[in-house]
């Protein structure tokens, strides 16, 4: 504001300077001053000045001492120095002086003489003269002519291009039909501009089908142009004038149908319409022909604020559209609210017989309300007994008492002055009341700054009968619900995920719940969540302190709601010794040294105590009566030996020397003897370490250090077979049955031939060093066995049966081979 004042100022002195200038210059009284080639030249051009003194004008003091001194004043308010800037001064009559880059626009040139080379005596101006500096005009572009309403004149408008800085004339000229010529000027210079000028003509109707030519002229004293000659019709030029007087009816106090109704030109035959509702960004538009004044309107919003405008055009296809007319501001009527009210309910228990109902919702959007909503009407049905309780609220929620027993249905329907909407019904069921519909794996977390993302899974089997999900989240403050309602989102029954963005607040901790509902049950989950938090800004304040015998009861408040700016996760407690000056320790912390002293002393006794074969040995035994029945593998079936399947088969009928063993074991009544098909191989003995020690109790008898392997071999003929190999066979499943009581070193009791098929199945498989069992060592095994057959802890079933284990790997049928002829060598 200041430079302005400023700029204008040193304007107003500049003129002021040059007025006077220019009285001294119309005298010039003491000479002349000339400038060649013109005064008025094109930029960059350079222009020759000359000062001369008149005859008889001469500084009368000293005739000598003329001096002429040329000053130079550019318009230009930046110049501070109002007397000039001097650019030649000369002694003598005359002087002339070449001048060059000068800026555009008007420059002066001041003579003056200087008769004294004192300061007090101030040189007197000889005459002066001015410069102009400019360009010469371009051609007017992109002209335009029109002419508003029947009864307007003709008025057209250009572009003039480039400033000329000189004073430029502009000539507007229009020809038509029937010799019709007018025109119009103006110029423009440095302190007005000439773009637009009216021919002040009226075109009439009856020059509907005729053609205009509209041609602008420039000049100045640099040059001239002329603009291309622009042909325009009839409908090119005129346009109507906007619609006015414009008026709007609701049809039978309709809010979604109108008629609108406004002024208009006679030759008007096209109208086009927009519309719009006030908040909106986009209109509508409608065009309608031959209207005359008047249209219909429909599928409006009811109760809504509309802006209307309309604008008109004298031919379907040329010509041009007038402008928009004002607009029309009104709201539509209102109607019956449509859709219908989302809203939840909370059940609080007051005493045995009766519950507090709060219900709540959410309002309709404008498109459904359709109106001003005066209330909302509640109401409680129980099903069994018809008792229904009404109640009417403008508010939206609602608290009553209702009976816990009976099937309560709560109903909500909002009404404005046209009518009501239709209720929104919902079963009153206890949220929470099955645990089978509780979802399941429930998170918050804070995807952004701005939201809260709740996942879960579905509640097991019963997700089939969830027919929708509820996120409910309230803010923990300690007010009632009805001052902090909840909010709530319904969830698809195929969605396991929510996004809170609306109606929450940084470091706010909300008690975020998922309700799963059914047709008339409810399971639900919490958790807790926020975004945003902080450290809180207060700790809690321990309120009492109760001893009992070995522990402390520490009871504390709540920290303040705005204060915990977040959610409180968990609660440290701290504590020290009275009069102590060592650091609080946190309550409940493990001492690590202690821990880790009594499990080395712990480790140090168990491994003394198992170094003790005795106890070692009792563990054993005492694990092993622990193991369970089940746990046992079963004897495999010998049809299924893989070893029969390796080799090929050779059946040989032969006649083993089993008379005398057969005569040794005399019976009552002889059965008949049993012939076994054999397959008989070559087996050579190797010696091989045994892993049971000598003593230890196996299968109740006692083995020695090494036991013979035999390698079978190519199969030979029976009767090649050697009397010292005595024909070890494969006795595939020969075993013979024997009383429980007695023991195979004595063979006592005769010798029952078991079918081949089947092993005993209470005593297992037989060891192959049994003919280096002595008597001795077989009782010592079997008073072990007894010994151990007195220890029961197992809660499982013992079987007799007791799997032989062996420290390589695990005995099987196809390396089982056995000579009849130790059988033999025991019985002598």
């Amino acid at each position: 504001m200041a430079h302005t004042v400023r700029e204008c100022w040193l304007a107003l002195i500049f003129l002021l300077m040059w007025l006077l200038i220019k009285a001294n210059i119309d005298v010039c009284k003491l000479g002349t001053v000339t400038v060649q080639p013109a005064p008025v030249i094109p930029l960059g051009s350079a222009a020759n000045i000359s000062c001369s003194l008149n005859p008889k004008q001469r500084c009368s003091n000293h005739p000598s001492s003329n001096k002429l001194t040329l000053l130079k004043f550019v318009n230009d308010v930046h110049v501070e120095n109002l007397h000039g800037k001097k650019v030649h001064d000369h002694s003598g009559h005359s002087s002339t002086f070449q001048v060059t880059n000068l800026s555009l626009g008007m420059t002066l040139f001041v003579c003056k003489l200087n008769c004294s080379n004192s300061q007090k005596m101030q040189p007197v101006p000889v005459c002066g003269v001015e410069i102009s500096v400019g360009v010469a005009p371009e051609p007017p572009q992109n002209i335009s002519c029109v002419q508003e309403g029947e009864h307007g004149t003709v008025a057209c408008s250009w572009n003039s291009g480039k400033v000329t800085y000189l004073k430029t004339y502009y000539t507007l000229q229009l020809t038509g039909p029937n010799n019709l010529t007018c025109q119009n000027q103006c110029y423009s210079d440095n302190r007005q501009s000439c773009s637009h000028l009216d021919l002040g003509i009226n075109l009439t109707p009856d020059l509907t089908e005729s053609r205009f030519i509209v041609r602008v002229t420039a000049i100045n004293d640099l040059g001239n142009s002329s603009s291309l000659p622009r042909m325009f019709t009839f409908l090119d030029i005129v346009r109507p004038l906007p619609p006015w007087d414009i008026r709007i009816n609701f049809l039978n106090a309709s809010g979604s149908r109108c008629t609108l109704k406004w002024e208009d030109e006679g030759q008007v035959v096209l109208n086009r319409l927009r519309y719009q509702p006030l908040n909106s960004t986009s209109w509508n538009m409608v065009n309608a022909t031959n209207a005359k004044g008047r249209y219909d309107l429909q599928d409006l919003r009811p109760f809504t604020e509309y802006e209307f405008q309309i604008s008109s055009k004298l031919h379907l296809s040329e010509g041009s559209w007038s402008n928009w007319s004002e607009s029309l501001r009104t709201r539509t009527p209102e109607e019956e609210p449509v859709g219908t009210l989302d809203i939840w309910y909370m059940k609080q228990d007051i005493d045995y017989d009766r519950q507090q109902i709060s219900l709540f919702w959410k309002s309709l959007n404008p498109s459904e309300a359709r109106g001003k909503i005066l209330h909302y009407q509640v109401t409680l049905q129980e099903v069994t007994k018809k008792t229904t309780l009404q109640n009417t609220t403008r508010h939206t929620s609602w608290t009553g008492v209702i009976p816990k027993t009976g099937t309560w249905i709560a109903s909500v329907s909002a009404a404005n002055s046209k009518g009501a909407s239709a209720p929104t019904r919902i079963n009153i069921v206890d949220l929470c009341g099955t645990g089978l519909l509780a979802p399941h794996q429930v998170s918050a977390k804070s995807e952004n700054m701005d939201n809260i993302m709740v996942t879960w899974q579905p509640p097991g089997k019963a997700a089939s009968a969830v027919r929708e999900y509820i996120v409910e989240w309230r803010a923990l403050q300690p007010e009632s619900i009805i001052k902090f309602p909840p909010h709530w989102l319904r969830i698809p029954p195929y969605n396991m995920s929510a996004l809170l963005s609306e109606n929450i607040k940084p470091y706010i901790c909300y008690e975020i719940q998922i309700h799963a509902l059914s047709e008339d049950q409810g399971g639900c989950s919490s958790i807790r969540g926020d975004f945003r938090h902080k450290v809180p800004l207060s700790g809690p304040h321990i309120t009492a302190i109760t001893e009992k015998k070995e522990s402390l009861l520490i009871s504390w408040t709540h920290i303040p709601f705005l204060e915990q700016r977040g959610c409180i996760l968990h609660y440290r407690i701290y504590w020290k010794e009275r009069d102590s000056t060592a650091q609080p320790e946190l309550c409940g912390k493990v001492n690590w040294k202690t821990f880790v002293i009594s499990s080395i002393c712990i480790a140090i006794i168990m491994v003394g105590t198992f170094s003790i074969r005795y106890f070692r040995q009792k563990a054993f035994t005492l694990l092993s009566t622990l193991k369970p029945q089940w746990y046992s593998r079963t004897i495999p079936d010998p049809a299924n030996s893989t070893w029969v399947k390796k080799f090929p088969i050779m059946e040989e009928q032969i006649q083993p020397p089993t008379d005398d063993l057969l005569m040794a074991w005399p019976t009552p009544q002889e059965p008949e003897p049993l012939i076994i098909n054999e397959v008989l191989y070559q087996m050579i003995p190797v010696r091989q370490p045994y892993c049971f020690k000598r003593g230890q109790g196996f299968q109740g008898y006692s083995t020695s250090k090494e036991d013979k392997i035999y390698i079978a071999t190519n199969p030979q003929a029976a009767g090649t077979l050697r009397a010292e190999t005595r024909q070890l066979v494969n006795l595939y499943k020969v075993l013979g049955s024997r009383d429980p009581d007695s023991k195979l070193g004595s063979l006592t009791s005769p010798l029952t031939v078991t079918p081949v098929n089947y092993l005993p199945s209470h005593e297992g498989y037989l060891p192959s060093n049994i003919e280096d069992l002595s008597p001795h060592e077989a009782d010592s095994t079997d008073s072990l066995e007894l010994e151990h057959q007195h220890i029961s802890l197992s809660i499982f079933a013992s079987s007799s049966l007791r799997p032989l284990t062996f420290c390589g790997e695990r005995l099987t049928l196809d390396r089982l081979k056995m000579g009849y002829d130790s059988l033999l060598s025991n019985e002598a």
